[in-house]
């Protein structure tokens, strides 16, 4: 007996970045001579001031928080020059991407995403009967970077949602703001959802203020990446307010806790951590982008401008599931592009930018390969 929809039998599932422990156990490897290069994460940790907020408050977790992360709403909207009312937070940027899906898309609506894109896009789409297109053919193979004519081409009539990720994942490439403009302008009908998760490794303020600019647009952030608060699950979004009160309507109720709400006020505080973790990541992209120099089999697709990269595989005997079973081997954590993305073949990986030392593995891992 069929209990689930048609999109959710033997459904595809995210494949997330491995975790350093079942490395360690599987290769007999120290835990501290892992570098952990597939789940983009702060070098660094958690920003001090909201590890400091959450600990304060530990004692008050028998309270309901607010139903909208109200104070953590009003803080988002003086940051971001918003009002609270534009503003809408989750558990993650992931679960505004689902409540987006869910209300801007009827079931068999389209959404239309690069190809390829944040695997979250399409799986959510695909789960809740929605109709992914994944633009595989706007997007360029050797530099990994979106066509935007291309992707404008397969906005129709009937597309609801179009995701845009600046900086794009997997390959870190930008687009300018006209692009992004010219591909709002092009989907009047539907709602253009600007995906900034990586922004403050772009070394730019992003644009956070084209959902001021029109009518159907939201930009959504991440606390997980230059925060460091992965493991607390914070995210929002900005758009025009209808847009906002319809993602309040279909969101779980307390979908925020009052931990999440605290280190989220405090996080966006905390400057010295973020500019030290920004440092970090753009001097490591260009000290490893200078290492590459060093392979004739592997080659870092240039242009990124997050906390990751694609490594192509030019050496036609080796493939990505290989060099991703050989890297771990060697204590070196990844991700298999043809695993974790959909339209991604076995010729790429993509690898975190983290501290020197952990680049240096990566290297000294890939040049051992055989």
């Amino acid at each position: 007996m069929q209990i689930a929809h048609p999109g959710l039998v033997d459904p595809e599932y995210y494949v997330p970045g491995l975790p350093v422990d079942h490395v360690a156990r599987r290769y007999g490897i120290d835990p501290a001579e892992i570098a952990k290069l597939g789940s983009a994460e702060n070098p660094f940790g958690a920003s001090p001031k909201a590890v400091e907020a959450v600990t304060e408050l530990l004692g008050s977790l028998h309270l309901y928080p607010s139903w909208t992360a109200e104070p953590l709403r009003r803080k988002i909207a003086e940051v971001s020059h918003y009002e609270p009312e534009q503003v809408v937070c989750g558990a993650g940027e992931t679960e505004i991407i689902s409540l987006i899906i869910r209300a801007f898309a009827e079931p068999g609506g389209r959404i239309l995403m690069p190809g390829p894109c944040f695997p979250i896009y399409h799986l959510f789409a695909e789960a809740e009967g929605r109709v992914p297109v994944l633009a595989q053919a706007a997007t360029d193979r050797a530099t990994m970077a979106l066509d935007v004519d291309g992707y404008i081409e397969h906005v129709t009539d009937e597309t609801r949602i179009v995701f845009i990720t600046n900086p794009h994942s997997p390959s870190g490439t930008w687009l300018t703001e006209d692009e992004v403009r010219r591909i709002i302008e092009a989907a009047p009908r539907a709602l253009v959802v600007l995906d900034e998760a990586y922004v403050h490794y772009s070394d730019t303020p992003g644009y956070i203020h084209l959902a001021r600019d029109y009518e159907h647009v939201a930009v959504l952030r991440t606390f997980s990446k230059a925060f460091g608060l992965a493991g607390l699950r914070i995210g929002f979004g900005v758009a025009p307010k209808p847009v906002i009160d319809a993602l309040l309507a279909v969101k779980a109720t307390w979908n925020m806790g009052q931990l999440q709400i605290a280190g989220g006020i405090a996080a966006l505080d905390d400057h010295e951590h973020v500019e030290r973790t920004v440092h970090t990541i753009v001097a490591g992209r260009a000290y490893v982008q200078d290492r590459f120099a060093e392979f004739d089999r592997f080659r870092m697709v240039p242009g990124s401008r997050s906390n990751f990269f694609l490594v192509e595989i030019l050496d036609p005997d080796l493939d990505s599931t290989s060099v991703f079973n050989g890297l771990l081997e060697r204590g070196v954590i990844v991700k298999d592009g043809s695993v974790s993305f959909r339209g991604l073949d076995k010729r790429f990986l993509r690898c975190d930018v983290n501290v020197k030392e952990h680049m240096d593995r990566l290297v000294a891992a890939l040049a051992d390969l055989p």
